[in-house]
C-alpha cells in the first residue's frame, strides 16, 4: 500500500468530484432533448443517439480501459481521461450540427470509461483493508449521487442558460480533478510485462457493443424485433467468443483465476442486480412525477431527493455495519430494506400524493446506500493492487450491464401493461396510436382533446405498469437477498488473486 496519508483522502475527493460530472451526465442531458430538436433540427433518431453514443462507448471501452491503466499507469490513463472527457464536454456544449453532438457525446463516454474503473482501481491501491469500505462508500456515493441530481442541476441550468450549459457544468469539476491528480497522486501500474489482448478487446467490445445497443433497442421496438433480437444474439455470441478465448489465451484481458475466487463474482453479481434495479427506479419515477403528477421536469428532479437523502445515509452507515457486523450482514440488511421499500411502491394508487412516493423512494435509496458499497468491497477485496484496474473495470461493466438491461426488461414490462390496460374505446384510431406511445403522450392527447375519462385511463395504465415493474424490482431484490446468505462468506477470505502478485494490503 502506497502510504501517503491524508493526501489519498484528498485525491479520493478530487476523483470523486470527476466522477460526479459522469453521473450527471448520464442523465442531464434527457431535459435538453425538446430544445436540442430545435436548435439543431434533430431527427427523434438523432435524439436517441445523443443519449445512446454515450452508453455504448461508455460500456464497450471499460475493460480496455482497466487493461490499459494497469498496463500503462493509472495516473497517466486517468489524466487523460479527465482532459478527454472535459475536451468533449466544450465540444458538445458549442456543436453545430446532431453529428457533431453525437461525436461528442461518444467521445464523453470514452472519458468516462477511463475515469470510472480507473478512479476505482486506485481504492485498492491507496487504502488499506479497514479504510476500504469507507473509500469505496465515499466513491459510490458520487457515482450514484450524479444520476438523481442530473435532472435538478440540468432543469436549472436550463431555466437560466442556454442548452450548452449543461455541458460547461462539467469543466469546473474536471479541472478540481485533474490538478489533484496531478499533483497527488502517485502512479501505479501492473510490473508483470504483458501484451495487450487485441482479440479479447475486440470480442469483448463487440459483444458489450452489440449487447447493449439490442437492449436500448428493445425499449423502443420490443421484442419481436428479428433485427433487434439478432443485435442481442449476436453480441452474446461475441461475448461467448471472448469468454473462450481467455480460457485459451496466454495473457488474457481478464485473468480468469479472478472468477475461481466466490467472492470476486459473486459481489459482481450483486452489484449487478442492484444497479438492476436502481436504474429501473430511476426510470419509472421522473415519468410518473410528471405525467400522472403533472410536475415539471426541475420539480420532477427535485422530487427525487429522499433517494438522494437515503443513499446519504445508507453510504455511512453500511460503512460502519462492515466493521460491526460483517458484509454479509450488512448486505442482508440492504436487500431486506431495499424489498420492503420496492414493496411499498408497488402499492401505489391513482390517490397516492407526493408524500406516499417520498417514503418509499427514500427506503429504496437507504436499502440501495446499504447494499451497493457493501456488495462493491466484496467483489474489489480479492484484487490485488496489480490487477486492481481491469477487475474494477470488470465489475462495472457488469453494473453497466445490469443497469441497462433494468431500463430495457423493466421498460418494456411497464409499456406493455400500460398498453394492454388502456380503455381506448370510442377513441379515434390516430389518437389511439398517440396515446400508446407513452404515458407522456396519452396525456398531452387526453389534455388536448379535453377528455377526463381518457387521462384517469392514461394515468391508471401508467400506475398499473409501474406497480408491476416495481414488484418485479422487489423480486429482484428477493433474489439478490438470498444470493447473499447463500453465497456470501461470512467471515473474511484470506485467499487473493493471483497469490504471486499479492501486495502489501493483506486480507
Amino acid at each position: 500500500m502506497i502510504n501517503q496519508g491524508n493526501r489519498r483522502w484528498w485525491v479520493l475527493g478530487a476523483l470523486a468530484v470527476g466522477i460526479l460530472a459522469v453521473g450527471l451526465d448520464m442523465t442531464i442531458l434527457n431535459l435538453a432533448l425538446p430544445i436540442l430538436a430545435t436548435d439543431l433540427h434533430a431527427t427523434n433518431r438523432d435524439l436517441q443517439w445523443f443519449a445512446d453514443a454515450y452508453n455504448l462507448i461508455f460500456a464497450a471501452m471499460l475493460l480496455p480501459a482497466g487493461l490499459l491503466g494497469d498496463r500503462l499507469g493509472r495516473k497517466r490513463l486517468l489524466i487523460i481521461g479527465l482532459l478527454v472527457f472535459g475536451l468533449a464536454s466544450v465540444g458538445c456544449a458549442y456543436a453545430s450540427s446532431s453529428l457533431e453532438l453525437i461525436v461528442g457525446r461518444a467521445l464523453l463516454g470514452l472519458g468516462a470509461a477511463l475515469l470510472v474503473p480507473l478512479s476505482m482501481s486506485i481504492i485498492p491501491v491507496l487504502f488499506s483493508e479497514e479504510e476500504r469500505p469507507r473509500a469505496i462508500g465515499v466513491w459510490m456515493m458520487a457515482n450514484a449521487l450524479g444520476i438523481p441530481l442530473g435532472p435538478i442541476v440540468g432543469g436549472w441550468l436550463l431555466n437560466n442558460y442556454w442548452w450548452g450549459s449543461v455541458f460547461l457544468i462539467n469543466i469546473p469539476l474536471v479541472i478540481i480533478a485533474l490538478i489533484a491528480v496531478s499533483i497527488l497522486l502517485p502512479e501505479s501500474r501492473c510490473e508483470v510485462n504483458q501484451k495487450v489482448d487485441t482479440i479479447g478487446i475486440l470480442a469483448s467490445s463487440l459483444g458489450l457493443v452489440s449487447l447493449t445497443y439490442g437492449v436500448i433497442e428493445i425499449g423502443e421496438k420490443e421484442w419481436g424485433d428479428i433485427t433487434t433480437l439478432s443485435t442481442i444474439i449476436g453480441g452474446i455470441l461475441c461475448l461467448v467468443v471472448f469468454i473462450l478465448w481467455e480460457k485459451r489465451s496466454q495473457q488474457p484481458l481478464i485473468d480468469p483465476s479472478l472468477f475461481q475466487s466466490s467472492k470476486f463474482t459473486w459481489g459482481s453479481i450483486l452489484a449487478a442486480v442492484i444497479s438492476f434495479i436502481m436504474f429501473g427506479v430511476l426510470f419509472v419515477t421522473p415519468q410518473y412525477f410528471q405525467a400522472v403528477q403533472g410536475v415539471n421536469a426541475l420539480n420532477s428532479g427535485l422530487r427525487l431527493l429522499p433517494l438522494v437523502f437515503g443513499l446519504l445515509i445508507g453510504a455511512p452507515v453500511s460503512d460502519k455495519l462492515q466493521s460491526k457486523l460483517g458484509t454479509r450482514s450488512t448486505m442482508t440488511l440492504g436487500f431486506l430494506i431495499l424489498s420492503a421499500g420496492l414493496a411499498f411502491g408497488a402499492n401505489t394508487s391513482m390517490n397516492s400524493g407526493y408524500g406516499f412516493a417520498s417514503i418509499w423512494v427514500t427506503i429504496v435509496g437507504f436499502g440501495i446506500g446499504l447494499a451497493l458499497p457493501a456488495a462493491m468491497d466484496v467483489a474489489m477485496s480479492p484484487l490485488s493492487a496489480e490487477r486492481s484496474g481491469v477487475g474494477s473495470a470488470l465489475i462495472m461493466s457488469l453494473r453497466q450491464v445490469g443497469g441497462t438491461m433494468g431500463v430495457a426488461i423493466l421498460g418494456t414490462i411497464l409499456s406493455s401493461s400500460y398498453r394492454n390496460n388502456l380503455e381506448l374505446s370510442g377513441i379515434p384510431e390516430d389518437v389511439t396510436e398517440i396515446v400508446q406511445r407513452s404515458v407522456s403522450a396519452g396525456t398531452a392527447v387526453a389534455q388536448k382533446i379535453g377528455s377526463p375519462a381518457l387521462l384517469n385511463s392514461v394515468h391508471a395504465s401508467f400506475i398499473t405498469g409501474m406497480e408491476m415493474m416495481l414488484w418485479v424490482c422487489g423480486g429482484a431484490a428477493v433474489i439478490g437477498l438470498l444470493l447473499t446468505i447463500t453465497f456470501i462468506q461470512k467471515k473474511t477470505d484470506s485467499s487473493r488473486i493471483p497469490q504471486h502478485e499479492q501486495n502489501s494490503i493483506g486480507e
